[in-house]
């Protein structure tokens, strides 16, 4: 439903100060007095950290203080497990018992001091003179390799039960998923079509416009304060205050402008170090990242090696699904565990498959930490499924989009974990026409689909070749597995006779994705007031409540179910007489349970959102030069609170994963990374992306979501390598199991080589 200010295209209400430079971010705001901080990294993949001695950085002038290992009073953390120490070294004298293995680095942008000094130079020269006696580990980069029994283990057994059932920590393993439904080796044998590959899916960087940063003081109230770039305020102050060991309410953090996301400031970069930093010395500090440190120093898109043997019936009806998955985890867990649970529930794609069997592991090594990353484990999934889609679709000498809607869940039917998708799944119906039709695919008056022209046109030199390809994309909205979904709104509202401004609170993170205009749009429809006068405040755990991560596409439909709730409770104490007046409101998504850990049966989400992917490629058959002519992108967003924001998110994420798919390569060796730098970690650029890319709107309304949004920012990316594979299959004959699709590997595909 459209509305006064729901379903208006209203321009970013920040833009001019954005544009203009006025926009304050982490690394642009200045304090009187403040120190610069500088941190040593590890530089080397596995280590036992035997000394660290700072004497010869404290004598250099102008050096306030060098914080190790000693100066951290629990001196561990971690987003869903705490098995990372904040600064990597012995144990100080007098500390409280810690986990075993703080004194171990395990990848090369582990933590092991921090200095602290006067400018810059000061603190940079320092960083050299500190001197760390290691000793060397053996180093695991391969997690296959770091299955076998013989491998040593890069933690300690783990005591006691944590609150995820999925995270099991055998010898190197971190989490482990499973579904189990039918009977899989029997169908495999009666099916008269089996196809059977094996995958190889990479990493990625997430190269956010602003590396970390983020500044340290005490405030007015003596509460110890980091204004820093991050995805949810009061999950980065629990994690700092368990460091810190001191109540949650003595600290504070504040969100400014923030210069990207994409899930890779989930997890903890300068905030612990911060604001230890700023508690003992008492005075400003600030820190700033370099481009190298950020790529040393954050987590990637996990690697991922998968292996599928899909089957079915003559008549083109899916009959089983296997598949195996062993996931590059890093050194720490970090989100692994929850990632590879969308791995797991995408793995078999939205398909109608009677018989399941999937095994998904995430397994520790001693490379840079896998994460959250745009799509959270269903890139990876959805490129394993939509190929098999591909290859089972030409070994019937079936079209794609047919076979996929021949397949396609509807009428309840269950997904592998048991549970249908809801609406019946009408979204993926109508965004794999949507999609398959823009770039080129017909259907007959009798229902059967006609794939693009592919021959070579008349002006085409004789070495090109083109291809159309198609994929299908699904992934949950929310927090998913049981978790309580939840999100916290709070307004005020002043006036006499009538409400002439309203003061709005929300713990949104401003990552770059429009959040704040789309609140306020929120706000003004859901109170009937106009949008000039909502005044919008930051993301600061001193004024606002929680209101969950900015990530799993969940921002809009949490907050906007809050917003709701909250203006209800509000206009009725208006109404009352109560003026001024302040609510509060705090929103409940539905229930949501584990799976089961042997079947994978369970309602492991509440709301999912839908995509499909249409693609054109030229290649140039002689040098494996491709060009992209066009990307389509159909997403079923419920409804578009602000449909030119939704259109940037689509343009966004498509082009995003089209890096990752195509430019992209980040490459470690030894536990190192060799593309540290934006010299050798190859972004797209205006010359290399799709001549065009096209957005659709779908719009179907989730029965939960306000006023019928849901979630939509991921699934743009999910199905864009698949649909490029499936395009590249189709100009060049070559299935391409692993990427990115460069020149190189074209190539090597063209001429029949190993890939």
């Amino acid at each position: 439903m459209k509305g006064k200010y729901i379903g208006q295209a209203l321009p970013r209400f920040e833009a001019r100060e954005r544009v203009t430079g006025e926009a304050l971010y982490p690394g642009d705001i200045d304090m009187e007095n403040a120190l610069t901080m500088r941190i040593l990294f590890a530089g080397r993949p596995h280590a036992r950290v035997v000394e660290v001695d700072p004497s010869e950085a404290l004598a250099l002038p102008g050096v306030v203080a060098v914080f190790t290992s000693h100066d951290v009073p629990v001196n561990e953390y971690g987003l869903q497990y705490p098995d990372q120490p904040v600064l990597c070294g012995p144990a100080g004298p007098g500390a409280r018992p810690e986990r075993p293995g703080t004194d171990v680095v395990r990848f090369v942008g582990d933590q092991v001091a921090t200095v602290v000094a006067e400018d810059a130079l000061i603190a940079a020269q320092a960083l050299d003179l500190i001197r760390v006696v290691y000793e060397d580990l053996p180093v695991i980069t391969d997690p296959r390799e770091a299955l076998k029994p013989e491998m040593p283990h890069l933690h300690p057994p783990y005591p006691g039960v944590t609150a995820h059932p999925e995270l099991v920590f055998e010898g190197n393993i971190v989490s482990r998923h499973r579904i189990r439904r039918g009977d899989v080796d029997a169908a495999l044998f009666k099916a008269d079509v089996v196809v059977e590959s094996t995958y190889e899916i990479p990493g990625q960087e997430h190269v956010y416009l602003q590396p970390e940063a983020g500044v340290g003081y005490i405030d007015e109230e003596g509460r110890i304060t980091v204004v820093v770039g991050g995805q949810w305020t009061h999950e980065d102050r629990a994690e700092i205050a368990h460091a810190l060991d001191v109540p949650e309410e003595s600290v504070r953090v504040i969100y400014p402008a923030i210069g990207g996301a994409f899930g890779g400031r989930e997890d903890m970069s300068v905030q612990i170090v911060l604001a230890l930093a700023a508690q003992r010395l008492q005075r400003p500090v600030k820190i700033e990242w370099s481009r190298e440190e950020s790529i040393l120093g954050h987590h990637k898109r996990h690697r991922v090696f998968a292996h599928a043997r899909w089957a079915a019936t003559k008549d083109g009806d899916l009959l089983a699904a296997e598949c195996e998955v062993i996931a590059d985890a890093g050194a720490y867990v970090y989100t692994t565990n929850k990632v590879m649970g969308n791995t797991l529930l995408t793995i078999n794609g939205p398909y109608r498959i009677p018989n399941v069997k999937t095994d998904v592991l995430g397994v520790y090594t001693n490379n840079i930490p896998g994460g959250a990353f745009r799509g959270f484990g269903a890139p990876q999934g959805n490129f394993v499924a939509e190929s098999q889609m591909d290859k089972l679709a030409e070994a019937l000498d079936m079209d794609p989009v047919a076979f996929r809607l021949r397949n396609l869940v509807g009428d309840g039917d269950p997904m592998p974990w048991g549970k249908p998708l809801p609406d019946d799944a009408l979204g993926l119906r109508q965004c794999l026409v949507a999609a398959a039709e823009a770039v080129g695919w017909r259907q007959a008056d009798g229902g059967g689909w006609t794939a693009p022209e592919i021959a070579p046109r008349a002006d085409d030199p004789a070495y090109l070749r083109r291809g159309a390809g198609i994929a299908l994309a699904f992934k949950n909205i929310g927090f998913s597995f049981g978790y309580q979904e939840n999100a916290w709104a709070g307004v005020e509202l002043h006036g006499d006779a009538e409400i002439e401004r309203v003061v709005a609170y929300a713990a949104s993170a401003e990552v770059g994705q429009g959040t704040r205009t789309v609140i306020r749009q929120m706000v003004a429809e859901a109170l009937d007031v106009d949008l000039e006068i909502v005044d919008l405040r930051p993301a600061d755990t001193a004024t606002t409540q929680s209101a969950g991560s900015v990530s799993a596409s969940r921002m809009t439909f949490m907050i906007g179910n809050a917003i709701r709730g909250v203006a209800e409770v509000a206009l009725k104490k208006w109404q009352g007489g109560e003026r001024p007046t302040r609510a509060d409101f705090t929103y409940l998504a539905p229930k949501t349970t584990q799976i089961d850990a042997e079947t994978g049966y369970g309602h492991p989400n509440f709301a999912y959102g839908y995509a499909a992917i249409g693609a054109e490629v030229v290649v140039d058959v002689q040098m494996g030069l491709c060009r992209y002519p066009l990307l389509v992108c159909a997403n079923d967003v419920g409804q578009a609170i602000n449909p030119r924001l939704v259109e940037g998110q689509i343009e966004g994420g498509v082009v995003q994963a089209f890096g990752w798919a195509t430019t992209e390569h980040f490459i470690e060796r030894d536990g190192v990374p060799l593309t540290g730098s934006l010299s050798t970690y190859l972004m797209p650029t205006i010359e290399d992306i799709p001549d065009r890319v096209v957005s659709i709107l779908v719009e179907n309304p989730e029965v939960h979501g306000p006023w019928g949004a849901r979630g939509m920012a991921e699934m743009p990316f999910i199905g864009v390598a698949s649909a490029l594979h499936h395009a590249l299959r189709n100009a060049t004959g070559v299935w391409y199991n692993r990427f990115p699709f460069n020149s190189e590997l074209v190539l090597r595909g063209l001429k029949g080589k190993a890939l």
